[in-house]
């Protein structure tokens, strides 16, 4: 009885370590790909409009830029515990129109936003106009259309096609040239910085609100985002409203310009 006893222990012991070690093997894959490859985020605003819409679930490539101490899956805990320096290594920027992630500095949270502008840039927004470096960027629009917001109020949006230097081009949306950050002072991006720019521009907390958002250094970029996997919501059919961004089919493996 004993030994039968024994041997019923030692079979448990045995399951315990092999699913111990199934627990632990998956979870350090996720840890190494978390922070090296590929980490899975969420849209829960609507500030990259019509870009990104809410809900949407999106994979930023982590070694897009090289790697930082924002890369690992760990620096959700406070970053002044993990004295590892500062930096990027490869020491590799984003290009303008870029849309990326990136860790808000003081509320450490994480935001996708698109880049506007690189180290040295002066930026500003003049009636609803983006300038870069002096240059206006010309804007062709696409249409109009009216939507319901995620808080349930209807606005009307005039969506544009923006077309940064270098030819990248995507769409932004505006409700008004003479919003509450349509005529900015001159902004001027510091060295090792970024700044950034919801798609939405009118209902967008980014760069342009310094005491907000401010310049991102460039070692809180956490990935580049490439692809929309699939959407947690869709968009109900209203007569005379659109859905920005299309509906659940529409969003299904779509590329992010």
């Amino acid at each position: 009885m004993a030994s039968r006893e024994s041997s019923i222990r030692a079979g448990i012991r045995s399951s315990l370590r092999e699913w111990a070690g199934v627990v632990g093997g998956a979870a350090l894959f996720y840890l190494v790909m978390n922070s090296f490859a590929f980490a899975g985020f969420h849209v829960p605003s609507e500030s990259m409009l019509p870009t990104l819409k809410v809900g949407d679930q999106f994979y930023a490539a982590k070694w897009a830029y090289g790697y930082s101490r924002f890369s690992s899956a760990f620096t959700r805990l406070p970053v002044d515990r993990f004295p590892t320096g500062s930096g990027r290594y490869p020491d590799q920027l984003p290009d303008r129109g870029d849309v990326v992630v990136f860790r808000v500095p003081g509320v450490e949270e994480d935001y996708v936003k698109r880049v506007i502008g690189l180290p040295g840039d002066h930026i500003r927004v003049s009636h609803g106009r983006l300038f870069l470096n002096g240059t206006l960027i010309p804007r062709e629009e696409v249409r109009r259309y009216s939507y319901r917001q995620q808080g349930g109020r209807v606005v009307t949006a005039t969506e544009y096609r923006e077309t940064l230097p270098g030819g990248h081009a995507h769409l932004i949306l505006e409700q008004s040239d003479e919003g509450p950050a349509d005529n900015t002072p001159d902004y001027v991006v510091p060295p090792g910085h970024l700044f950034m720019m919801g798609d939405n521009r009118d209902n967008s907390e980014d760069s342009r609100f310094l005491d907000a958002v401010g310049y991102i250094p460039a070692e809180r970029v956490l990935g580049r985002v490439g692809l929309v996997a699939f959407s947690w919501t869709g968009c109900t059919d209203e007569p005379g409203l659109a859905c920005p961004g299309g509906g659940w089919l529409d969003r299904l493996a779509r590329s992010v310009d």
